[in-house]
């Protein structure tokens, strides 16, 4: 593919990246991507050859960004519990709260959408927080070799609390805009954090 086809390819993805942030997948046309990209058909499907396997661009596209946010110099962060803090205030404030994506949570929305309707792609979007859930189990088990997390912790309890709390906040977010819902997430969930260390 040459540089023109991935610009196409990219102006595509981009434009389905914004309607089902908004729109979601069920409720996003062929034709409605066709309008904000400005493209025709054959155009689309001369690089995707349906609607999921433009969802799955779209869809890694956005978890490129989010990861991009999120997860950014944390590696360089020693203290895996102040790593674990630094993950919730940038997902709470660089993510959620700059609007990155129109619709708010890109993913929670996605899962909603998908719930009960589509289960391959549902499934997709729940393996990507099992991951997630799984990095930050990785962190917690850090910090217990590392002697500073209280002892007797169920470490994957924690991680899917922390997760639980993140996409409760982001779904109260999404239709009040209310800076002080992911300003208070990100208060409570540090000090509890704060509280796991010994």
């Amino acid at each position: 593919m040459g540089d023109k086809g991935r610009k196409t390819r990219q102006k595509i993805v981009d434009a389905a990246l914004q309607l089902f942030s908004v729109k979601g997948f069920f409720n996003t046309s062929i034709n409605d991507v066709l309008a904000a990209a400005g493209i025709t058909k054959g155009c689309l499907y001369g690089h995707f050859p349906d609607k999921e396997a433009l969802w799955t661009a779209a869809y890694g596209e956005a978890a490129g960004i989010w990861r991009g946010i999120v997860f950014k110099g944390l590696r360089e962060i020693k203290d895996p519990l102040e790593r674990l803090e630094r993950f919730i205030e940038r997902d709470m404030r660089d993510y959620l709260g700059a609007d990155v994506f129109p619709g708010g949570c890109f993913f929670l929305n996605l899962l909603v959408d998908l719930s009960g309707q589509s289960e391959k792609l549902s499934g997709q979007v729940w393996k990507s927080y099992q991951r997630t859930a799984d990095v930050l189990t990785l962190w917690l088990g850090e910090a217990d070799r590392k002697g500073i997390l209280k002892t007797g912790l169920d470490r994957k309890e924690i991680s899917n609390f922390i997760l639980v709390s993140l996409n409760g906040a982001a779904a109260l977010y999404a239709p009040a805009k209310d800076p002080a819902i992911w300003k208070d997430t990100v208060r409570q969930l540090c000090s509890y954090v704060r509280q796991l260390r010994k």
